[in-house]
């Protein structure tokens, strides 16, 4: 990365070989000023988790909303989508440490902190296969997770 410019070519470069099938769309929504920092460390992590969208979403602690998105990347459709399922979220930990619930296929959600009445996660859904991550993709979407709830709770995002 050089002067604030993302480098996507070795990404779209796997796309074109058949590892990931899909459109070459990248829709991003709610990236303004200071959130726009979000779509590096999102981009890796739906490219490590094998989706094809991310984002960073709140719920209230009770738990009673759907999630609401707070930060969205999108490489399947543009618009994006903004909505995600209830599952990805539900009854995952709430500890110090960051919490994943993989779903395989179905998705994964990292649990990054909760500020007030509000808990953030990092989604990721569209997934190819039905494989639960282990091992060194695990470590580097938590890595991902780690710089997510930096930005959010750090520069005081999530306030």
């Amino acid at each position: 990365m050089s002067d604030g410019i993302i480098d996507l070519t070795q990404y779209l470069q796997r796309q074109e070989d058949g590892e990931r099938g899909g459109s070459a769309t990248f829709a991003l929504w709610g990236a303004d000023g200071e959130r726009s920092r979000f779509a590096l460390p999102l981009w890796r992590t739906i490219y490590l988790a094998g989706g094809d969208r991310g984002g960073i979403v709140r719920l209230p602690a009770d738990g009673s909303a759907t999630p609401e998105p707070f930060v969205v990347l999108d490489l399947g459709s543009d618009p994006p989508r903004l909505d995600f399922q209830e599952d990805l979220t539900r009854d995952l930990a709430v500890d110090e440490a960051p919490s994943v619930r993989d779903l395989g296929g179905d998705g994964l959600a990292v649990y990054l902190g909760s500020v007030g009445s509000q808990r953030w996660y990092l989604v990721v859904d569209g997934r190819a296969g039905e494989d639960v991550m282990t091992g060194r993709s695990r470590e580097d979407v938590l890595f991902m997770a780690g710089e997510c709830a930096g930005l959010l709770f750090l520069r005081e995002l999530a306030e």
